[in-house]
């Protein structure tokens, strides 16, 4: 564009857009740009023509629009003044007229916001890449505001519509005497509307305006189905229903969790498929791990491979499918506490609690030692470290199923020790959890504020020991005082009926599971004292409620493990396989020796021979780690690169686990004791 064409343009929308208030002004405006443009001496030619015409266009548009708002003005006055029409026809009627004053004021600014827009980007650098992106942004942010206005609008003239069909159906029903059932049918639509309004939550109105909301534009997607037909009557009934998907900018997807009408039920149909394929597949996968010697659950991480991204790609809904599996967590740790008698937590609760600290201690001193010589930031180095010093509870209580736990009178049972450290590991997720915003601030901390994210530290600390005391104390009044009647109460109404007792059990460990974490300590903490609760009212409970709850627990394992392999990346291993493998057998060997070395120290004389099924079952990574890790990537303590190394790491650490636990129940327990579950 030409100087001159910019300035008689430029000058037309000096004025701010909310300030253009006659037409007389807009025709001031236009000669004076007409003025200025001849002024420089230029030619009216048929290549510069469009600047005049489109000047007096925009000023005719101008004094046109003018027009219109005063006719609007008259209306509204006069249905103001009408006394033939209700107050609610009134209301009406004033709110359509204002629909359209809105819809003229906004196409207005939106013709002077494009040129104010088209200023910018020439006043801008074309070098300055900063410049442009910054222009690029707040044109997004307009165009996301003016969509969010134009949806408004939109929703509006639909009420309209509706409230004018209302109208017309009132009208005619005026004019014609009503059956019975035409009465009580009407009566029931104006109780829906009613009911409708009542219900009806206006989130987007109530939450658009909240600190830290954004607008984002996105994409609906509708499944795509082999019958057109099919699809083009399935696409009316998903409009209705907002069944389809929705995918933003950051290629996340979203689906409904909870609808406008919530008269009518719903159900995602992709989760629905992605549990069905899972338990279909997940059978010939467990069949085959079982048919060469490996545990089951291997063929269930395997079965998640197939399905997820890095395989098929047919699992939809990843979120849903994760968040039931942590139900099969919950279940397991439950079994595990059921076997686990307050009387032997008492016995081992010395080496539980000091084993994993030192542990983890040691693992953090290595870890910056080797952080230091590689030039690794500290935070990366304690995060990486944390994570590797956690081991999986889930896949040892599966190691332990069925095993014999009795070993000579006086000494220390190996699968008491184990599961006691164990839980304390749990323990320690939720402290780092609790500290990992404190971690987040440290790496971009100044060495002033050092002092003060140690005192902070330490106060989480305090509050994760003030908070397991106080789980502590809660079971202890349970056991005494809750846990005999409440399971005799459950136990004499479900004669007959094993329901009661199941939801009975499910209750008590979802309260364990609230109480947990409601005092900021991990939830798997929770499932494992309802267990150990129940365990102290005999055997004989603790068979009959393990015989009920081990079939949910399985099922629900298998979601958990598929969930696991979904995170896992075939590709991204064979192609780092060599790295891969020395990293995970040096994690591996560490782990090993640092227990070993650990439990020679705090293990007594009689009992040091468990050392070494102890650190095997320890010397894996537990699964959790997929969960600090990608909040780890989110915050931006650790690269890509590292996250997925840390989840290789521990996926083979985990196929190597069982190897690993056969040889040490072979060198250490007697062969009529073998009876493993793996």
């Amino acid at each position: 564009m030409k100087a001159t064409g910019f300035i008689s343009l430029w000058t037309l929308v000096s004025l701010p857009c909310g300030q253009l208030a006659n037409p007389a002004e807009h025709e001031d405006v236009v000669k004076h740009a007409i003025k200025l443009h001849r002024g420089k001496g230029a030619v009216i030619t048929q290549r510069k023509q469009w600047v005049l015409e489109s000047c007096r266009k925009l000023s005719g548009l101008l004094r046109q629009k003018n027009v219109v708002l005063n006719k609007l003005k008259n209306a509204i006055r006069a249905v103001e003044k009408d006394a033939g029409l209700s107050d609610e026809e009134k209301l009406f009627q004033v709110h359509t007229f204002e629909i359209f004053q809105k819809e003229l004021n906004e196409s207005e600014n939106s013709v002077f916001q494009a040129i104010h827009g088209l200023q910018r980007a020439l006043q801008g650098d074309y070098k300055d890449v900063v410049n442009m992106k910054e222009s690029s942004r707040q044109r997004l942010e307009a165009l996301r505001e003016a969509a969010i206005k134009e949806e408004m609008e939109y929703v509006e003239l639909l009420a309209a519509e509706k409230h004018q069909v209302e109208a017309l159906k009132n009208m005619q029903h005026q004019n014609k005497s009503l059956s019975m059932l035409d009465e009580i049918l009407e009566d029931v639509r104006k109780a829906a509307d009613r009911l409708e309004e009542e219900i009806e939550e206006h989130a987007f109105d109530d939450n658009k305006s909240v600190r830290g909301v954004n607008f984002e534009a996105v994409l609906r997607v509708e499944e795509d189905e082999a019958n057109s037909k099919r699809n083009a009557s399935k696409r009316e009934v998903d409009d209705d229903l907002g069944l389809s998907m929705l995918i933003d900018s950051q290629n996340n997807q979203y689906i409904l969790t909870k609808p406008r009408d919530s008269t009518i039920p719903r159900a995602d149909h992709h989760f629905i498929k992605d549990i069905v394929t899972i338990g279909m597949l997940s059978l010939p996968c467990g069949w085959l791990c079982t048919t060469i010697g490996l545990p089951t659950m291997f063929g269930y991480i395997i079965c998640g491979v197939l399905l997820g991204p890095s395989g098929l790609n047919s699992i939809k809904s990843i979120v849903q499918v994760e968040t039931l599996g942590e139900f099969g967590v919950f279940f397991t740790l439950f079994l595990v506490g059921l076997e686990f008698s307050p009387e032997r937590l008492r016995k081992v609760w010395k080496i539980s609690l000091q084993g994993p600290c030192y542990m983890t201690v040691l693992m953090i001193a290595f870890g910056l030692l080797w952080g230091h010589l590689l030039q690794i930031r500290p935070t990366q180095s304690v995060f990486i470290s944390t994570c590797l010093s956690l081991s999986s509870t889930p896949l040892v209580s599966r190691f332990l199923a069925g095993s014999v736990r009795g070993d000579k009178e006086g000494d220390i049972d190996y699968s008491s020790v184990l599961l006691g450290m164990l839980v304390m590991q749990d323990v320690q997720l939720g402290l780092f959890i609790a500290v990992m915003p404190t971690l987040i601030q440290a790496g971009v901390s100044t060495y002033s504020s050092i002092f003060k994210e140690i005192l902070r530290i330490l106060i989480l600390i305090g509050q994760i020991l003030f908070s397991l005391a106080a789980v502590f104390l809660i079971c202890l009044v349970i056991k005494t005082y809750l846990i005999g009647p409440y399971y005799r109460k459950l136990h004499a109404e479900s004669k007959g009926n094993k329901e009661i007792l199941i939801l009975g059990i499910t209750a008590f460990i979802f309260l364990m599971l609230t109480i947990t974490e409601l005092l900021d300590v991990s939830m798997e903490l929770g499932c494992f004292l309802a267990g150990a609760l129940i365990s102290s009212q005999g055997h004989m409970v603790t068979e009959e409620i393990m015989s009920c709850i081990e079939p949910i627990r399985d099922f629900l394992a298998i979601i958990f493990f598929a969930s696991i392999g979904l995170h896992v990346f075939p590709t991204f291993v064979i192609y780092e396989l060599t790295v891969l493998l020395f990293l995970t057998l040096s994690v591996v060997i560490m782990k090993f020796v640092l227990a070993v070395l650990v439990l020679s120290l705090i293990l007594p004389k009689t009992s040091q021979y468990i050392k070494w099924i102890v650190s095997a079952g320890l010397a894996q990574v537990s699964e959790f780690s997929f969960v600090l890790g990608s909040r780890a990537r989110r915050a931006g303590i650790i690269s890509r690169e590292v996250y997925l190394l840390i989840l290789s790491v521990t996926t083979l650490s985990l196929l190597l686990a069982p190897a690993l636990w056969r040889a040490a129940i072979m060198k250490c327990v007697p062969r009529p004791e073998r009876r493993s579950s793996t």
